[in-house]
């Protein structure tokens, strides 16, 4: 009988979970949480969930989390510089360590901290002992060099990325089997531990090195054979090598004792400790799992009140809606429910062409409805008409009284409203929440069920499949519809009691979320469906004229070339460039090669025709194919107008993108721009009507930053400009030239936007020590401007993201991370995001107004566009002087800033004029 036989080991599991790779992936993946006291619990409550997720999926019956200790391991006795590039830890997760052993403890968690060993090694060492003894092992991690770990009894799982690694899958993902992966390592380095490997020696070229020669001692016995730059490398590494292989193997022998005397006496899972655990989430904010454990520590002195389950442990019961008992069923339930969740699917991602599939329904953690009732597949189950379902839904769904949440609910209400239900008690929207609390992420679904509940929801290919071969949902039959829309409701209802807690305790988050985004969400789907009237003959007229202009720009270019090329190929346009030409390389490309790229251009432009003649061919080409082309085909044919669809969530400073078409994008500072902007016209009897902010950054920054002369300057209504041109220059305002005026100008946008010397040299065409000595004067008259600017750079560091004058939050993911030049663009948005998300907090909080005094009053006018800092309205000429009067009151009193908001107003036939 074997050792494992008799120790009754075969066949048991040893769960390992690498706590170390996991830390900073929890630190970095979660907002910014805080606990009662104001401590930060973000990565707290990653690796807590992540733990009780792992005991979930996995039934282990030995299992351990294992961390870094603190000081020198062997490696560094090997090689001095192993790690050496890695930052300290930050003080926000350094804070979290100790909690987090308290937590893994109280959850059942045997906890490895083993002196001079990494984690990496306590798992290398514990996995092959078990598998020794005829155990499973499952490795929870996301670290890629304990793929050469895996073999017929070890796995991997990487729980925040949902991918589990065997044999196939480790030769499927790396292209080399287990085996070779320290191979694999040694020639590729690591550059998170600075192990150098051969330079320029990446995956592609490693797999293929190994695949010809078979191992890396193979590889070295033939490197004289290996050619290229790269096999040179190669040449110059072999002293290297065998300390990188060193480096890169995780050892398997390393003594664990006395923590780990053996695993079947050391490593026992235990149970969670409910009194523990029930102290613990009160004292760090966790208010569901504190709900769940309270229950558990009643259900264990003998109550009979069951304990809440955990969001990843709940049991799924799905229903397809197919009988009018089963409706009616569903109704009472959603009517006595204080939330339901609500989805359709349909025909079209358009929603103003979409056509209802059926809706899904949900009230209770995995419990959800399917109605179907527009599904098409030979030989279907019979479906309620839809036409009913909707009549006896409607006074529920447009109740106010009856809370929803909801999954993007804005396509949703416009899809119901194709069928004149107008939704109403929208309380919730899980793609805001996440907007509002992790506004650097992803918000859709799949990705939102991933990251904070653990599951892996089943995706729209998986149903529909892919490419031409995808059907429309209609096609999809009823049993699997039901699984994935049902799950849909449930999910979504899921994240909301996932997120909203992290609203709820944040005052400032609260009222982004309910006085900002949720109210803007309602009336973008109102200004979306209002759509705006466009003239296609006059389109269609300027789309000839542009096509007879760039024939005459092609001309101009053979010319000037000499000869006939393709004005769309930079291999072509660099050869007359550089070579015919012989203009000056501004800069290249990766490959080495003379760049041609748009700032190429303009740089050129400066001196030389053919480049300035080749922008104008792109810009206007670009305008002919976006817009001139393209507006007249995107008018809907059952309203006559173009419809835009506004994005909420996906820029980080809150403002909107516009698109299908692009209505944000049309260039302005161009004869040819403006005129498209004409062809947005007015119907008869009635005029456009535009209201921008005026300098409303520099607004913005005056009243962030409390600078005393920019308080002063903006109070007194003076051109802020001049004042900046007076005190930059030494002189009255008086005295400022228009060339004074302009530098000042550049100076004021250019320092909001974190421009250096180097930067306002460029724009302004002067040396650079002119131009530091501009931005040397601004802050000496401009102090407050000055330590603002410092101390943001300072905030943002310490906190990962700035905040609007409203709370919003701007994350920056690369301002503690990332290489030089993206940790020094994420510290010039420090500088500028407050400023732009404010301007956005404050246009939305306006759309919010205006609509609210239409509604109030019942007037005709309608919003019908937002572009940046400005609003576009249609209104009739009878309403014109009533809204000329009231919209800038609105926009300009949303807000009591320090210094006072001005709105300008334009009217005119077509928003050209009005602008």
């Amino acid at each position: 009988m074997s050792e494992s036989e008799q120790l009754g080991l075969d066949g048991k599991t040893l769960l390992l979970v690498d706590g170390s790779s996991y830390l900073y992936r929890a630190y970095h993946a979660l907002p910014d949480l805080r606990g009662p006291n104001g401590e930060p619990t973000g990565a707290l409550h990653g690796i807590v969930n992540m733990l009780r997720r792992m005991r979930k999926d996995v039934h282990a019956e030995y299992s351990a989390c294992v961390f870094d200790a603190k000081g020198k391991t062997f490696r560094d006795d090997w090689y001095p510089e192993y790690k050496a590039n890695r930052p300290p830890m930050p003080d926000d997760l350094r804070l979290q360590i100790e909690p987090i052993h308290e937590a893994v403890r109280a959850m059942g968690w045997p906890l490895l901290m083993i002196d001079g060993v990494e984690a990496d090694d306590v798992i290398g060492t514990l996995a092959r002992r078990a598998a020794a003894k005829g155990m499973r092992v499952v490795v929870s991690t996301g670290d890629k060099d304990l793929a050469q770990l895996v073999d017929e009894r070890v796995t991997l799982v990487n729980t925040m990325t949902m991918e589990t690694l065997d044999v196939p899958g480790v030769e499927a993902k790396f292209g080399v089997p287990p085996t070779r992966i320290v191979d694999y390592l040694t020639l590729v380095g690591d550059t998170v531990d600075n192990v150098p490997g051969v330079a320029k020696c990446g995956p592609k070229t490693a797999v293929k090195w190994l695949t010809q020669y078979g191992d890396l001692d193979n590889l070295i016995a033939n490197a004289a054979q290996v050619t290229g730059a790269v096999g040179e490398n190669l040449r110059q590494t072999l002293d290297w090598l065998p300390m990188g292989r060193k480096l890169v193997t995780v050892a398997t022998d390393c003594d664990l004792t006395p923590q780990v005397e053996s695993i079947e006496a050391s490593l026992v899972a235990r149970p969670e400790n409910t009194e523990v655990l029930r102290d613990f989430f009160q004292r760090h904010g966790f208010k569901t799992l504190l709900r769940e454990a309270e229950a558990a520590v009643v259900a264990t002195a003998g109550s009979e009140a069951p304990a809440a389950p955990a969001a990843d442990t709940i049991e799924r019961t799905y229903e397809a809606v197919l009988t009018w008992a089963q409706f009616d069923d569903w109704m009472k339930t959603i009517e006595a429910a204080g939330l339901t969740s609500f989805d359709t699917e349909t025909t079209s991602l358009d929603a103003m062409q979409a056509k209802i599939v059926g809706l899904s329904l949900s009230v209770e953690p995995g419990r959800a409805a399917y109605i179907p009732v527009g599904h098409r597949a030979p030989g279907e189950q019979a479906q309620l008409p839809r036409d009913e379902v909707l009549a006896r839904l409607k006074p529920w769904l447009e109740s106010a009284q009856h809370k929803k949440v909801g999954q993007n609910l804005k396509y949703d209400s416009h899809v119901l409203e194709n069928y004149g239900i107008r939704l109403n008690g929208v309380a919730h929207d899980t793609l805001l929440e996440s907007y509002v609390l992790e506004s650097h992420r992803t918000h859709d679904m799949d990705s939102l069920a991933s990251r904070h509940l653990g599951v892996k929801t089943i995706t729209y290919e998986e149903v529909c499949g892919k490419g031409v071969n995808q059907i429309g949902f209609d096609e999809v039959a009823i049993d699997r519809a039901t699984e994935y829309a049902a799950e849909d409701a449930d999910i979504t209802l899921r994240l909301h009691l996932a997120l909203y807690p992290g609203i709820e305790r944040e005052p400032t988050l609260q009222y982004v979320y309910g006085n900002i985004e949720m109210p803007t969400a309602r009336v973008l789907q109102t200004i979306e469906r209002n759509g705006v009237l466009i003239d296609a003959a006059l389109l269609n007229k300027q789309s000839d004229e542009i096509g007879q202009r760039l024939v005459a720009l092609e001309t101009e270019a053979y010319s000037l070339a000499g000869q006939k090329f393709n004005l769309n190929s930079p291999k072509q346009i660099g050869d007359i460039f550089f070579t015919q030409l012989q203009l000056p390389v501004v800069k290249k490309t990766a490959s080495g090669a003379p760049s041609t790229d748009e700032e190429v251009l303009q740089k050129l432009a400066e001196d030389y025709p053919l480049p300035k003649v080749l922008l104008d061919y792109r810009g206007l080409a670009k305008l002919k194919s976006t817009y001139t082309d393209k507006l007249p085909k995107m008018v809907n044919p059952d309203t006559g107008r173009v419809h835009t669809n506004y994005a909420q969530a996906v820029a980080i400073t809150g403002r909107l993108a516009s698109n299908d078409p692009n209505l944000q994008n049309i260039p302005v500072r161009t004869a040819e721009g403006r005129r498209i902007r004409e062809a947005f016209i007015a119907p008869p009897g009635s005029h456009l009507v535009s209201a921008d902010y005026s300098q409303i950054e520099l607004r913005i920054m005056a009243h962030i930053s409390g600078d005393a002369s920019l308080l002063r300057a903006f109070a007194n209504g003076e051109d802020i400009h001049r004042a900046t041109a007076a005190e930059i220059f030494g002189m009255t305002p008086l005295e400022v030239s228009s060339e004074q005026r302009r530098y000042a100008k550049v100076i004021n946008f250019g320092l909001i936007y974190g421009m250096s010397a180097f930067g306002l040299a460029a724009n302004l065409g002067i040396e650079r020590d002119a131009a530091k000595q501009y931005i040397d004067r601004y802050f000496m008259r401009y102090p407050g401007v000055a330590k603002y600017m410092e101390d943001t750079r300072k905030s943002a560091k310490a906190k990962g993201y700035v905040e609007t004058v409203f709370g919003r939050r701007l994350w920056l993911p690369d301002i503690n991370g990332g290489n030089g030049p993206r940790r020094q663009a994420a510290e010039r948005a420090a500088i500028n995001a407050p400023m732009q998300g404010t301007a956005a907090d404050l246009i939305k909080l306006s759309m919010i107004a205006v609509q609210q005094w239409l509604d109030e009053k019942g007037m005709a006018t309608r919003q019908i566009m937002q572009v940046h800092d400005e609003l576009v309205l249609e209104v009739p000429d009878a309403e014109l002087a009533q809204v000329k009067k009231r919209l800038p009151e609105l926009m300009c009193g949303v807000a009591g800033l320090k210094v006072p908001l001005v709105a300008e107003v334009g009217v005119g036939p077509n928003w050209e004029q009005a602008h």
